[in-house]
């Protein structure tokens, strides 16, 4: 007979990691979308250096998005067995159609929209925490992830290049930096760590510390935290392996073919970015938008705006970053007032 703590884990446990399944095949892109446009990676071993650098990611730097995830926005307390299974069912949802789709989507968009959903309905959204810290954090890394990139391209990459100072397209040639821009993706795959694997295992640290009554400062809800994790990040991996190919493809082919320079340049802007968000603040925040920002200014710099915001790879990739949120917010919203009827919660 199971154990009453083994019961409640089950459930909410299958489908977290059924979500960092999800957000594995998403999460592929940005980190290894460059590196592989470049050449300089073969495609089959990607899932399992992406996993091993999530992993250490969320062991090592994830600890404070986790926090947010947690009790950030939607109080701890609340977070029963119900409301954890719906809140990671309304976020699957949405990451598993931007999957199929072959768009890499924005875990943390779409998981805080699913917190956001039950908090609205029952009056205790952290609107402070939403308003003046996330929402801004969305907006504004984007931003500065296509001014750095496209600075960068306009005034050093770009003038290098036209003045044959560097042999560009022989660099892949060269063993340094191949081992550097495979350096910079995995740095990019440790900074989705960090920020993203929370997005599965913070609910399911506020169920069971809320359960167990374990205060925040308490060894055993920093025991829940690792335990989450262990669970949770090597099923990136999986993720990876089964929808990476697909989201790989659309970004790191489609959008415009990468030079090394070029490649680890977005890899270091992007994950720099992340790690501030994730190591400063906790903000869960979109590196998928950020990579896709830096890569269209490269683009930019290369081909010029009319040619790059005409592509409709960046058009598709648009209406998906807009579609997937609402949906997990509708999806929660909906299943939290149906339970509620019902008295499930």
């Amino acid at each position: 007979m199971l154990s009453p703590i083994f019961s409640l884990l089950l459930i909410p446990f299958v489908i977290a990691m059924f979500l960092a399944i999800n957000m594995g095949g998403s999460g592929t892109a940005p980190s290894f979308s460059a590196a592989y446009g470049a050449g300089m990676l073969r495609r089959d071993l990607i899932p399992g250096l992406f996993g091993i650098a999530v992993f250490l990611g969320a062991i090592l730097a994830g600890k404070k998005v986790t926090m947010t995830i947690s009790k950030g926005i939607l109080p701890a307390d609340m977070m029963g067995l119900t409301l954890v299974t719906i809140i990671l069912i309304a976020i699957s949802i949405s990451l598993l159609v931007a999957n199929l789709l072959r768009v890499p989507q924005s875990t943390s968009q779409s998981t805080v929209f699913a917190l956001i959903g039950p908090a609205v309905y029952f009056g205790v959204l952290n609107s402070d925490k939403v308003f003046f810290e996330i929402l801004p954090t969305w907006f504004i890394t984007p931003i500065l992830a296509f001014m750095i990139v496209y600075l960068i391209g306009k005034f050093i990459y770009h003038p290098l290049k036209q003045r044959n100072i560097i042999a560009f397209n022989q660099i892949s040639q060269y063993p340094i930096w191949r081992i550097l821009v495979i350096f910079t993706a995995l740095y990019v795959a440790f900074a989705i760590g960090s920020n993203n694997v929370a997005n599965a295992s913070g609910p399911i640290v506020s169920l069971l510390s809320n359960t167990l009554q374990l205060p925040e400062n308490n060894e055993n809800f920093i025991l829940l935290v690792i335990i989450a994790t262990l669970i949770v990040a090597p099923c990136f991996s999986i993720g990876s392996s089964i929808f990476g190919a697909g989201v790989v493809e659309t970004t790191g082919k489609e959008i415009i073919e990468f030079g090394a320079l070029g490649a680890t340049l977005i890899s270091i802007v992007t994950a720099s970015l992340l790690l501030i968000a994730s190591i400063s603040k906790g903000i869960p925040t979109s590196l998928v938008q950020m990579n896709a920002a830096a890569i269209i200014a490269l683009s930019v710099c290369k081909v010029g705006w009319k040619e790059t915001f005409v592509r409709s790879s960046i058009k598709k990739l648009a209406i998906i970053w807009v579609v997937a949120p609402l949906i997990a917010l509708f999806l929660s919203f909906m299943m939290v007032i149906i339970a509620d009827k019902l008295g499930m919660l």
